[in-house]
């Protein structure tokens, strides 16, 4: 039991039904009408919930989540931790960039391993290759680069997981050829560095939360083995992979670059590996087959004995992997923790792919509960298919346990998930996402009336946009098309705001929206706390309703 305690509100009064928050992942709020399928949906049920409630827009990227400034796109990652934490915390992106800028990360003890380890023989960088900043950026590796040749290190292998998603669908090749001419000005006699093996990081190496582990199979075959299809160059493997499978970035086969028939950075014993990703989620499978010696998910055929580490820790509880670059942020007093230690029964739910956002994340990267006894915690398998083929994923399942709960009486807190606006829309496919749209709002139109029907309250929000801009746009804000003029499809997230709509079966709640200039994903944990019937800590970003 958590031995945190929060103040009964004299101001607020306690609900006579439960609050339930429905994170809608990936939708957020365009300025514009051309390639928002949010608006593009037949959604009637969401639109007269924005039409009839309060409603406003809260900040979901940037310094709101702890990035390093508002260009960079909010994530599912930072934003459950806004969400949960109450409090804005440097995030991944922001501590890497500072680590490198002070000098700390090459004065850690991780470092001084790798380069160690690395000096009679090989060190390799694998990671996102990508300047996107959601899970990675290519000036991160580059520094570890030019660091290693600093530190004595004489060669150098890399394994580029090609991006499309968080940066363009195709755009591979403006990060491939220009790190190419990079690495020519550093080669030389004393220092002998390549690109070893690659492929799209929804083909190979970057699965999460245990969703199919044949990527991670399949990247461990190319990255260690080196086997695979070989080309002479990453462009090469490019070209032809695109021209042959007609596939974009991310869905992109395994390859590996040889010379002589054979490949140049197969990873072997006494070798040392940096997987450069600083976000946890699609770290941790890799980083399980390349430490645990009793692994038994799918068959290595080969365990090199290596010196590993990640760019941070990508879990603290597990202490996984035991040997990272950067520490990651510290989120302490979470709004779960507080709740535990009020004896308020808590309840997440969500399927597969968005489980560990309203668990572990939300709970400020916790991989347990604060307490079994007050804390329920519920994951439906997500389907292993391309999410434009089933767009509507696993809503209505989750909709029917969420009701059940609700229905229960037994919980006070609830919290969903529902992933369609994020998956789908990371797929480029602008048809698919509006279906996704439709079918999500037909279980708002189930699950709502059931809170209401409970005298429940319900927050409606979302982690990061998505969905709202399916088009790429130029410095001018204009669609960018192709030459024969289709618009040329957006994988990303959005720089959008996203909803946040108040949702009540009381006509006099007793409560009305702030005014909170600013206000982010953090402002919510006190929202929160004040419809439970608590004051917020006092440390916590300002609620966002007022006693009316």
């Amino acid at each position: 039991m958590s031995a945190l305690k929060l103040e009964k509100s004299t101001r607020f009064k306690v609900p006579t039904g439960p609050v339930v928050t429905l994170v809608l992942d990936g939708v957020g709020i365009s300025p514009r009408e051309e390639g928002d399928a949010v608006k593009s949906a037949r959604t009637p049920f969401l639109d007269s919930l924005m039409k009839d409630y309060p409603m406003t827009t809260v900040r979901a990227h940037g310094t709101a989540v702890g990035l390093p400034s508002d260009d960079d796109m909010g994530n599912s990652e930072v934003g459950h931790n806004a969400l949960g934490a109450g409090r804005v915390f440097a995030q991944g992106a922001k501590l890497v960039a500072a680590s490198i800028e002070t000098g700390a990360m090459w004065t850690g003890t991780a470092w001084t391993e790798i380069v160690a380890a690395s000096k009679a023989s090989t060190l390799h960088f694998l990671g996102l290759f990508s300047d996107g900043n959601v899970h990675s950026h290519i000036e991160h590796l580059k520094a570890m680069v030019v660091r290693a040749k600093q530190d004595g290190v004489k060669r150098v292998r890399l394994h580029i997981l090609l991006d499309g998603r968080d940066v363009g669908e195709t755009s591979a090749l403006e990060y491939v050829e220009p790190f190419e001419e990079f690495l020519a000005g550093l080669r030389g006699a004393d220092f002998d560095v390549k690109i070893a093996s690659g492929g799209g990081r929804m083909n190979l190496t970057m699965d999460r939360y245990e969703a199919d582990w044949s990527m991670v199979d399949r990247g461990w075959a190319v990255h260690v083995r080196g086997e695979g299809r070989q080309f002479a160059t990453a462009k090469e493997a490019i070209e032809t992979f695109r021209a042959e499978a007609k596939v974009i970035d991310q869905d992109l086969p395994g390859f590996v670059i040889g010379e002589n028939g054979s490949p140049v950075g197969k990873i072997v014993d006494n070798d040392a590996v940096v997987f450069f990703n600083f976000r946890g989620d699609r770290a941790i499978e890799i980083s399980r087959a390349f430490t645990e010696a009793d692994f038994s998910v799918f068959d290595r055929k080969v365990f090199p004995k290596v010196t590993y580490a990640g760019m941070m820790q990508y879990d603290g509880d597990l202490k996984l992997p035991a040997r990272f670059l950067v520490q990651p942020p510290t989120i302490d007093r979470t709004l779960s923790e507080y709740l535990a230690g009020n004896a308020v029964k808590s309840y997440a739910i969500s399927e597969t792919q968005k489980y560990g956002h309203v668990t572990y994340f939300w709970n400020g990267n916790k991989s347990g509960k604060f307490d079994d006894a007050l804390e329920t915690f519920v994951e439906v398998t997500s389907d292993v298919v391309p999410f434009e083929q089933r767009p509507w994923m696993k809503c209505a399942e989750v909709t029917d346990l969420l009701i059940e709960a609700v229905n229960s009486g037994k919980y006070a807190n609830l919290r969903v998930n529902y992933p369609n606006g994020d998956m789908v829309g990371h797929t480029g496919n602008f048809e698919a996402v509006v279906t996704s749209m439709q079918a999500l709002d037909l279980q708002l139109a189930r699950v709502i009336p059931a809170i209401l029907k409970a005298g429940g309250t319900a927050i409606i929000t979302a982690d990061h946009g998505n969905a709202d801009e399916m088009y790429e746009l130029d410095k001018k804000g204009a669609v960018k098309r192709d030459k024969d003029g289709t618009p040329k499809a957006k994988t990303s997230h959005t720089l959008n705001p996203v909803p946040f709509i108040l949702v009540t079966s009381d006509a006099n709640p007793g409560w009305k929206l702030a005014e909170v200039p600013g206000a982010g994903l953090a402002n919510i944990a006190a929202t929160l706390c004040n419809l439970l019937g608590y004051e917020a800590p006092s440390d916590y970003e300002p609620s966002l309703v007022v006693p009316a």
